[in-house]
């Protein structure tokens, strides 16, 4: 069996980062003049940053919005946000089995490290602006041994890179929708974690 890499979505898989992104979307109304409804964004999260983007504002002013989105990210969404239950001592277990820990997510790269430092989250690889099969490419690099996420893109991210995975529902997808995208387990948050994680250890070991 391959050393232990286990991959984790980060928006409403490690972190609850609803309360922050909302307060986001709100500074970016103010700025703009563009009604976001905040709310209704959140509950949607796991696509890239532009999609839901693109439902408020006009294609010509897409990319502008986003940078405005990203410049107000770090002030508004980073200290409203808090570890998902489970989520530190997920981390912990698997570095107790002598694992190492992926995070790979939409968000770009240097928003999700201050959401992991902020938290005190401490990761060994991080690859971020990616989505669904994209994904993929990253766990592989990583040698990546399972991905736990909370989104059917991430079950389709976990097929494509041909290993099991952990769907959590903590997000936008119900177990059966995660289920359904190829999840080799769902749990009802990562409370759930290292229990899974050593059933399907001991899975590969008698297979």
């Amino acid at each position: 069996m391959p050393a232990l890499t286990v991959g984790f979505d980060l928006d409403m898989t490690l972190v609850d980062s609803r309360p922050g992104i909302a307060a986001a979307y709100r500074a970016l109304t103010a700025r703009t003049g563009v009604p976001v409804d905040a709310d209704l964004a959140v509950s949607r999260l796991g696509p890239p940053l532009r999609t839901e983007i693109a439902h408020w504002f006009p294609p010509e002013e897409v990319e502008s919005a986003v940078q405005v989105y990203r410049e107000l990210y770090p002030a508004y969404a980073i200290t409203p946000t808090i570890p998902l239950p489970g989520a530190r001592e997920a981390i912990e277990a698997i570095r107790a089995r002598g694992g190492r820990v992926l995070v790979v997510t939409s968000k770009i790269g240097r928003l999700a490290r201050l959401h992991l430092d902020h938290l005190g989250l401490v990761v060994d690889e991080l690859a971020g602006d990616l989505f669904a099969e994209e994904k993929a490419t990253a766990l592989r690099e990583h040698g990546a041994t399972h991905y736990v996420g909370d989104h059917v893109a991430d079950m389709v991210a976990a097929g494509v890179a041909g290993v099991p995975g952990i769907g959590v529902a903590t997000g936008p997808c119900s177990a059966d929708e995660l289920l359904a995208a190829g999840a080799d387990v769902v749990l009802d948050d990562l409370t759930g974690f290292p229990a899974a994680l050593d059933g399907m250890i001991q899975l590969a070991l008698e297979q």
